[in-house]
């Protein structure tokens, strides 16, 4: 397969059902889906073992039990799952458009790895959107998303295409760092630096990865206004300062000391 798409999910099905959809309709068809799961329920495998049926591309259910935010634990073991050499992360709240995959592997270049963005929507748009919505890409369209709730925001990243989109590419201000809901690499890389560290829960885990490999000496690509994804609200209760001060402190460490290779990776 020419890529493996990685999402995290725990207990959200209705966004990871969505967002599935979107996969289903990609232009590019030769792809595995990774759920990495950090220990949802028996919804999730159901709606799994439904969409399955359902659906061209595979699904690989790498699932742990639920033990708190271990999302860098269960993203690295489907790193390890992927039977793909190329690797484009997203989460199983983010819907992506029907070209998102082609891009990733039309930008993907030895030496980089890719960084897009989302789009963020609010909660009366996420509900709004429907199995049709998505196979048809209306939820990409900025007169639809409006009539739906959107209110006033830019909308730069739905609406650039061809030249302008590479330019807003080129001139944006925004670093292009690891996004984990629109980034891609070589598995290689990811294995080189020991994937992600598991001493981090959320909070600046996926920039944490990215630095490590600009350590390694990779470069990376801005495609934030060329693969495009739109955010699915919801509440976020697994945030609180003592983390962010850990992995804050773990970042500076990162950086300070030129780490490569994370000793809590995939390995430990």
């Amino acid at each position: 397969m020419k890529a493996s798409v990685i999402m995290s999910t725990y207990n959200a099905e209705a966004w990871l059902e969505k967002v599935i959809w979107g996969f289903s309709v990609q232009t590019e068809k030769d792809f595995e889906i990774i759920i990495a799961d950090d220990g949802s329920g028996p919804a999730t495998k159901a709606l799994l073992d439904r969409l399955a049926s359902e659906i061209s591309m595979p699904i690989v259910h790498v699932w742990q039990e639920d033990n708190g935010f271990q999302k860098t634990m269960i993203l690295n073991k489907a790193i390890m799952a992927a039977q793909s050499d190329y690797l484009i992360f997203t989460d199983g709240d983010c819907i992506p458009r029907a070209d998102f995959v082609a891009t990733h592997l039309a930008h993907r270049q030895e030496g980089y790895f890719l960084s897009g963005g989302y789009f963020k929507l609010p909660m009366q748009t996420s509900n709004a959107i429907t199995y049709q919505d998505i196979v048809a890409q209306k939820c990409f369209d900025v007169h639809w998303l409006k009539q739906n709730g959107l209110g006033a925001k830019k909308t730069g990243k739905l609406t650039a295409k061809g030249f302008m989109a590479k330019l807003l590419n080129f001139i944006t201000p925004t670093k292009a760092s690891w996004n984990g809901h629109n980034a891609s690499a070589y598995k290689k890389d990811l294995i080189d630096v020991n994937g992600f560290n598991t001493q981090m829960q959320y909070g600046g885990e996926d920039r944490e990865l990215g630095e490590r490999l600009f350590n390694k000496g990779l470069k990376s690509k801005q495609i934030r206004y060329s693969a495009i994804c739109i955010h699915l609200d919801h509440a976020r209760g697994y945030v609180d300062d003592a983390t962010w001060k850990k992995n804050n402190d773990i970042r500076e460490y990162t950086r300070k000391n030129k780490v490569v290779r994370t000793v809590s990776g995939i390995d430990s």
